[in-house]
């Protein structure tokens, strides 16, 4: 399946990927035979039941997990080629993770949440302290900076996880169920949000939803089941 558009290229390409794994004696398949392109600039989401192996695939694309077999290149690289502290490295550079439990640090700041992943860079405590403060008055939390989290209603933790996942400018957005844990308004503030960062920043994104409301937000839709993409479609778009 190719999903390339015609200014962008393909961000991610992925070809004959396979990923199982073993309990105790038994191998058990989670994906086989997968091929996917993600143009630059794409918001993809992945649907399936339960168990479709759609958390698989995006754990793969986010370099949290190996395959069994196949190729992932992302920008040009192979992705499954590194192991170890290569893949902790490129993740770091390339890839924002947003998860459906915010996983912030109770004890911080919504600022101090946000500047974490800039820890890992060589940027100054000041530079730091400005990238996180552009990061949340983007996701209209600026007057929430000095806030924790339990100060925080559960769609203003989640923008504060997206702040923290765009922070560092990386290639790729993955995003699991990131608005499960949400009402339907903080799940459409979110969702709103998830767009714009597409749209108006550029930011390719692929997000794991069982929510076709959510899926609606996305340019394609992917359907899994049972370890297999089953269809594709274009998401149409309002003008």
């Amino acid at each position: 399946m190719n999903t390339a558009n015609a200014t962008g290229g393909n961000l991610i390409e992925i070809r004959d990927l396979a990923k199982a794994y073993t309990r105790g004696k038994q191998r058990v398949p989670v994906l086989q035979g997968v091929n996917l392109d993600v143009a630059a600039g794409d918001f993809f989401a992945l649907m399936g039941p339960s168990g479709s192996g759609k958390t698989t695939l995006l754990n793969l694309i986010g370099g949290l997990d190996t395959p069994s077999a196949g190729s992932i290149v992302i920008g040009g690289q192979r992705v499954d080629r590194l192991g170890g502290a290569a893949l902790a490295r490129w993740r770091a550079a390339h890839v924002g993770f947003v998860f459906q439990f915010y996983n912030l640090l109770p004890m911080l700041s919504a600022q101090k949440n946000v500047e974490l992943p800039l820890l890992l860079t060589k940027l100054s405590a000041a530079e730091r302290r400005k990238r996180a403060a552009i990061a949340l008055q983007l996701v209209g939390l600026a007057d929430r900076a000095g806030h924790k989290p339990s100060e925080l209603s559960g769609g203003q933790q989640q923008r504060v996880a997206i702040a923290r996942a765009f922070v560092t400018d990386p290639t790729l957005l993955v995003c699991d169920e990131p608005t499960g844990d949400l009402d339907r308004a903080a799940a459409e503030e979110v969702l709103g949000l998830l767009q714009r960062l597409n749209r108006a920043h550029g930011k390719t994104i692929v997000m794991v939803t069982h929510d076709p409301r959510a899926a609606e937000h996305a340019t394609h839709m992917v359907h899994l089941d049972k370890g297999e993409l089953v269809g594709a479609a274009r998401v149409a778009q309002p003008a």
